[in-house]
């Protein structure tokens, strides 16, 4: 069949991504015409599919790259059952990855506990875990998402909402693993939402819109706040943003992306040498204050010590990484304002007393150390599995 402009976009960028990955064409004979097979232990890439326009366009057209590539090809589709109907969406659109080809195609109900961060939150964990329990059961290669132009757009705007700093300015990355499973973006810098709309119609493909989304209301018309703010962006904030702009935005804000993700990638490569160096974690046992420096009579453990002498020669955007780190494998809650006044014991210390990062958790300097202690009345919390950057 003769590809239309907008499905040529989408296979030459997915192809571009897995040839980065070292998942092109798997043998000389998918260079010649006909139909050739993939071989049974060929990789296999799975779609993350919910039976939006961008997923099913997404499970089409990796559907055509891996039939020419030898590489096999199937979705797997996640029913978060919170709203009514979505076991039927779930299997209508796994019917039309089957007509399609890919195989296999996997639904997989989840139940989606709430944590305190929000429903958007709780179904995005309870998702990426079903993916990544599928992905392990099938020794898939990777999962491809269908996060676009638009969507990396969006996110720009939702954490400069939520946050500040370079992170929030680079976005999604192209890339990401989870438990040792390989996510993949391949549409995020170069397919829009259009194209995949348009993508679905060549194809005769019949999506679903999330109702939450809120296409069913007037674009004139402000979303109310009780919709997600991701939808709030999308439907209000970005058109008028545009408007105001009098430009496109969403390629202005994906270019910006570019260049800070290559910024926000090389200082986390110089951050994560730094902690090596800076940074050991502590087995829990109770902390022993001695008598060379700052006492807390109130630390009964410490969960980390941080090199001083390492860190205060190093740059502050460095120093401020590695510390937001440090506390988050010690998961301890915190904010700028705390890496700022830790960041006082390491360059200005003058004998000030610990800094008391939350409740229940404090930072400590010695003569050339910085503690990380959990204090008296957290003293029998057991801690979570930490990871290093």
């Amino acid at each position: 069949m003769a590809y239309s402009a907008a499905l040529k976009t989408g296979i030459g960028a997915l192809r571009r991504q897995l040839e980065r990955w070292n998942l092109g064409r798997q043998s000389a004979q998918f260079a010649q015409h006909g139909h050739h097979e993939p071989a049974p232990d060929a990789p296999l890439l799975l779609v993350a599919c919910s039976g939006g326009r961008d997923s099913l366009a997404l499970a089409a057209v990796a559907h055509i790259v891996c039939a020419a590539w030898g590489l096999r090809c199937g979705a797997v589709l996640v029913d978060h059952q919170l709203q009514e109907g979505s076991h039927e969406v779930s299997w209508h659109a796994a019917e039309q990855c089957r007509e399609l080809g890919l195989d296999p195609v996997v639904v997989v109900p989840v139940t989606v506990t709430a944590s305190g961060q929000g429903e958007e939150a709780d179904a995005r964990a309870s998702r990426y875990g079903a993916f990544v329990e599928t992905a392990q059961q099938y020794d898939a290669s990777a999962i491809l998402l269908a996060h676009t132009a638009n969507d990396q757009a969006e996110s720009v705007l939702i954490d400069l909402i939520r946050a500040a700093g370079t992170d929030a300015l680079a976005g999604m990355p192209d890339h990401t693993s989870v438990d040792g499973v390989l996510f993949l973006r391949p549409w995020l810098m170069d397919v829009t939402r259009e194209q995949t709309t348009a993508m679905c119609q060549d194809l005769g493909l019949h999506w679903w819109d999330d109702p939450t989304n809120g296409d069913h209301i007037a674009p004139q018309e402000p979303l109310p706040a009780a919709y997600p703010l991701r939808s709030r962006v999308r439907h209000t904030l970005m058109p008028e943003f545009n408007r105001f702009a009098g430009r496109d935005m969403v390629s202005r804000l994906v270019a910006a992306t570019r260049i800070a993700r290559r910024d926000v990638e090389y200082l986390n490569a110089q951050a994560a040498s730094l902690y090596d160096e800076a940074v050991h974690m502590a087995l829990p046992t109770p902390a022993a204050p001695g008598d060379d420096g700052a006492r807390d009579d109130e630390c009964v453990e410490t969960l980390a010590e941080l090199d001083v002498d390492a860190l205060r020669e190093a740059p502050e955007a460095l120093r401020f990484r590695v510390l937001d780190q440090a506390l988050a494998n010690c998961d301890i809650p915190h904010g700028s304002a705390q890496i700022e006044a830790i960041d006082q014991l390491i360059c200005a210390w003058h004998g000030q007393r610990p800094v008391r990062v939350a409740k229940h958790y404090s930072a400590l300097r010695w003569p050339h150390v910085i503690r990380l202690c959990k204090d008296k009345g957290h003293a029998n919390r057991r801690r979570a599995g930490h990871h290093r950057p």
